[in-house]
């Protein structure tokens, strides 16, 4: 079986699907793997370790990608990516499916089998194939990182001769992997840490790490079997807003990583909001690229308001830290073919009956074959 990961394509997209590591673990299972060029060395993964793993590295991108069996990406294929592909080939990257139905139909008619990797259940049995997790968890590391870097103060509190220098107050909204890594960051930084989730059941954790839980009382929320804040009533939204801005109005640095899967992340920090924070504070909104948190917030942008606020917009946070973004992405990768292998026939199993390929198998044999996604037939 013929395994090939090309060069991410999109614009400032420098994470690979693979890795020496992983390269070494796929060819040790039987696949014959073939990587493109340069593919890792915007992360500092050099051609000569790939091929030290026993990878094979190429130029010719076209000619392996119309003939192998997998394919591994990051992002989302093109349309012409796919129209390249053989019939019957394994593709496995983010696909988007919710917001992308046309590249679904596109996937199904082509008879690819599409493995969409946000949709990886989460369950206990699938924790080492979670990319949404692994990728989450760097953002929330490098929202604190890059917000450090940018404000103008120091985050801990300093004695010194001079005087006192108060710790920064950072206010994370949204207690999900990226929330919680963004708190335990933040903390072991200095600073002061209060946080918010509609989710009361997570107030324990931010204890646990050391923070301030705000409470606003919302009425009924909860949570969603995969552990997603479910969406709120307008009514909810309001109550939040209102809440949470007298807390933005005392912070240094806000983070936002509300988001709902499948769906536009809801604006949690209006511009009203923004309009009664100090100058100089920042905010870094981790959902900006499913619709954003933040009122005027924009992708891939940095934004400076009228009163002087910082809102930060990556579409990609975690790329900051690509080393090890690109490692645990593969490793998630590499766990999720190495459960679908099989041994004897050298291959990686399509198997309809398995919990988790149900989750995240989008297309197979010609057809649209999640549940969720049965319209598109």
């Amino acid at each position: 079986m013929h395994c090939y990961v090309a060069k991410e394509r999109l614009p400032g997209e420098i994470r690979a699907a693979l890795t020496p590591a992983t390269g070494e673990t796929l060819v040790k299972l039987g696949l014959e793997v073939t990587a493109e060029n340069n593919l890792g060395s915007s992360s500092d993964y050099a051609d000569e370790a790939y091929e030290k793993a026993g990878v094979k590295m190429t130029g010719d991108h076209a000619g392996n990608l119309t003939g192998a069996d997998l394919v591994l990406g990051v992002r989302k294929p093109s349309p012409e990516t796919i129209a390249d592909l053989k019939p019957g080939a394994v593709l496995m990257s983010h696909l988007d499916p919710f917001n992308e139905p046309e590249l679904v139909k596109q996937l199904a008619t082509a008879g690819i089998s599409a493995i969409s990797l946000e949709m990886v259940p989460r369950t206990t049995l699938a924790q080492k194939m979670d990319v949404l997790s692994s990728q989450m968890n760097l953002a929330g590391y490098s929202a604190v990182i890059q917000a450090a870097a940018r404000i103008r103060k120091s985050l801990p509190m300093m004695m010194t001769p001079a005087g006192t220098i108060s710790p920064c107050r950072v206010f994370v909204i949204g207690v999900g992997v990226a929330g919680l890594q963004a708190i335990a960051t933040a903390k072991r930084l200095g600073a002061r840490v209060e946080a918010f989730d509609t989710r009361p059941v997570v107030e324990e954790q931010v204890r646990s790490l050391g923070a301030k839980f705000v409470k606003i009382d919302l009425g009924e929320t909860g949570q969603t079997d995969q552990g997603y804040a479910k969406e709120l009533t307008p009514e909810q939204l309001q109550m939040q807003r209102d809440g949470m801005a007298k807390v933005c109005a005392m912070s240094d640095i806000v983070i936002t990583t509300a988001k709902l899967f499948g769906r536009k992340a809801p604006i949690v920090v209006t511009k009203d909001m923004v309009a009664g924070m100090q100058l100089g504070s920042v905010i870094v909104d981790l959902a900006v690229e499913g619709g954003g948190n933040v009122e005027g917030s924009k992708l891939d942008e940095e934004v400076i308001t009228d009163n002087g606020v910082i809102i930060m917009g990556e579409r990609c946070m975690e790329a900051a830290v690509s080393y090890h973004a690109t490692q645990v992405f593969a490793a998630n990768l590499s766990a999720l073919i190495e459960h679908f292998w099989d041994d004897e026939a050298k291959v990686m199993k399509i198997d309809l009956e398995d919990e988790i390929m149900q989750g995240c198998l989008i297309t197979h044999g010609g057809k649209v074959v999640h549940e969720r996604f049965q319209d598109l037939n």
